[in-house]
């Protein structure tokens, strides 16, 4: 990363519970400079800087999003499959700003195709094909085999080198839907580096094939949380028990819940869907709380 990166301008806004008219706020204001503000959660002030960060397969575009001052643990997100956006911004500077600080990255997981932003999530229709269509190329090139750990180690080391990030601590990694994998990918690559992963709605935890994610449990050391979406449960019941055999005979500790909400539930700006907001609120907060309580207890 130039010096000229490092000085770009940031972009911040106060955080707590995030509603719809929140995040319609932040589109409103996702092209604009401001500057640095507090973060309510708990008082630190956080500061945004769009970065580049060179890998094997190009140049990725990312957000990085640190406190103000100070040393802190690192902590890589692994978005959806609608990639870098605002929403995923509020979700690292939320992080940022929990206990005392963390240095979060969110790369653009999809740079070997375009640059952020791709699509408007909270206008995306499940049911339509031209819209999922526009998701596949992106969600393949991230998942072509090899390329999500050749991404996670350039983040890891992206992370590794700046001064705001506390390397005698160990890195966090949190995904969501397909991010979901990706979290265990992650973990499984770099494990002496990653002391925490966290899946919410994870997608492809769990297949029939000799590369499924659960299968990786034996090579990961870090703390594990995964958090699935009631309707992924009613469609593959097996796999939150394959995921608990996985770890347990790995003797890699994992806590697995089954949230009552519908996939995507994590993220504010979900499309509706059948005239329900997938987002909810209750059950997002609920899984903030694990994911704040696992990092405490695992990135030491």
């Amino acid at each position: 990363m130039t010096d000229d990166q490092k000085n770009q301008p940031t972009n911040d806004a106060h955080l707590g519970d995030i509603t719809r008219r929140d995040f319609a706020a932040l589109l409103m204001g996702a092209g604009m400079a401001a500057t640095v503000k507090s973060a309510a959660a708990v008082g630190l002030e956080v500061v945004e800087t769009d970065v580049e960060i060179k890998t094997p397969d190009g140049t990725c575009d990312a957000a990085f999003i640190r406190p103000k001052t100070g040393s802190h643990p690192g902590v890589l997100i692994w978005p959806d499959a609608f990639g870098l956006r605002p929403s995923m911004r509020a979700i690292a500077r939320r992080i940022a700003s929990e206990a005392e600080g963390y240095s979060v990255l969110v790369p653009n997981p999809f740079y070997r195709v375009s640059k952020a932003p791709f699509t408007d999530a909270s206008a995306f229709n499940f049911q339509n094909a031209d819209d999922m269509a526009k998701l596949r190329p992106l969600m393949a090139s991230v998942n072509a085999a090899g390329n999500a750990e050749k991404d996670a180690a350039a983040y890891v080391a992206f992370l590794d080198a700046q001064k705001e990030v506390n390397k005698a601590k160990k890195i966090g990694t949190q995904g969501y839907c397909m991010g979901g994998a990706l979290v265990v990918r992650t973990a499984a690559f770099l494990p002496d580096r990653i002391g925490a992963g966290a899946s919410f709605h994870g997608g492809g935890l769990v297949t029939d094939k000799t590369d499924s994610p659960h299968l990786l449990a034996p090579k990961i050391k870090a703390r594990m949380y995964f958090g699935i979406a009631s309707n992924d449960d009613e469609r593959q019941p097996d796999a939150k028990n394959k995921l608990k055999e996985a770890f347990a005979a790995a003797k890699v500790p994992a806590e697995i819940e089954v949230y009552s909400a519908q996939h995507g539930w994590c993220v504010p700006d979900m499309p509706v869907r059948d005239g329900v907001p997938i987002y909810n609120k209750p059950e997002a907060e609920r899984a903030w709380g694990k994911l704040v309580a696992l990092y405490k207890a695992a990135l030491a």
